[in-house]
């Protein structure tokens, strides 16, 4: 078994982007004081107006900037959890949660839905009922330890709980005042 995943005091970010029809998006971030969202102390949703078009093999350049919006508003982020990949392939081609561990420096762990034929570095993990495993890699902390967290992350659905919620309020859901 995999020890705990544990970082000095800072906040956890999953994050997500909706683009919306108008060409802007929204990026919603879900925060929580531990790795295991054990405890959710904010819901964050931004809109930002301009994106750039989809460019195949560069997703980052329309993603990062909404993020980056959103995140802009996170003090002591320690940990950011994205829905995509760290790594495209075992030789470190930069995905989405490679380029956002640089711009923010901290751990990244990419949580993908959708296999990638390249990423055979991706760790699968089964969640809840489903036969369908996600695809986790990680920058700044071993994928080892990534793919355990994602599996003891809160939500008895394939899609941890915290990455749904940001989903949901990356389409227009309403942020939730913490309990």
């Amino acid at each position: 078994m995999t020890e705990p995943l544990t970082l000095p005091e800072a906040v956890t970010a999953a994050v997500d982007v909706y683009y919306l029809p108008t060409g802007a998006a929204r990026a919603a971030a879900v925060l929580a004081e531990d790795p295991y969202f054990t405890r959710v102390t904010a819901e964050i949703a931004v809109l930002v107006e301009h994106t750039v078009p989809y460019a195949p093999g560069e997703f980052f350049r329309r993603e990062l900037p909404a993020i980056q919006a959103v995140l802009g508003r996170v003090a002591h982020l320690g940990l950011l959890i994205v829905d995509g990949y760290v790594d495209l392939d075992p030789d470190g081609r930069m995905g989405l949660g490679a380029h956002a561990h640089a711009v923010f420096g901290v751990p990244v762990i990419g949580v993908a839905k959708s296999p990638f034929a390249a990423a055979t570095q991706a760790v699968p993990v089964l969640r809840g009922n489903s036969a369908r495993p996600l695809y986790v890699t990680a920058a700044g902390v071993p994928v080892a330890a990534a793919a355990d967290l994602v599996g003891r992350m809160p939500g008895r659905f394939r899609l941890p709980d915290p990455l749904r919620r940001a989903d949901a309020l990356s389409r227009g859901a309403l942020p939730r005042r913490p309990a």
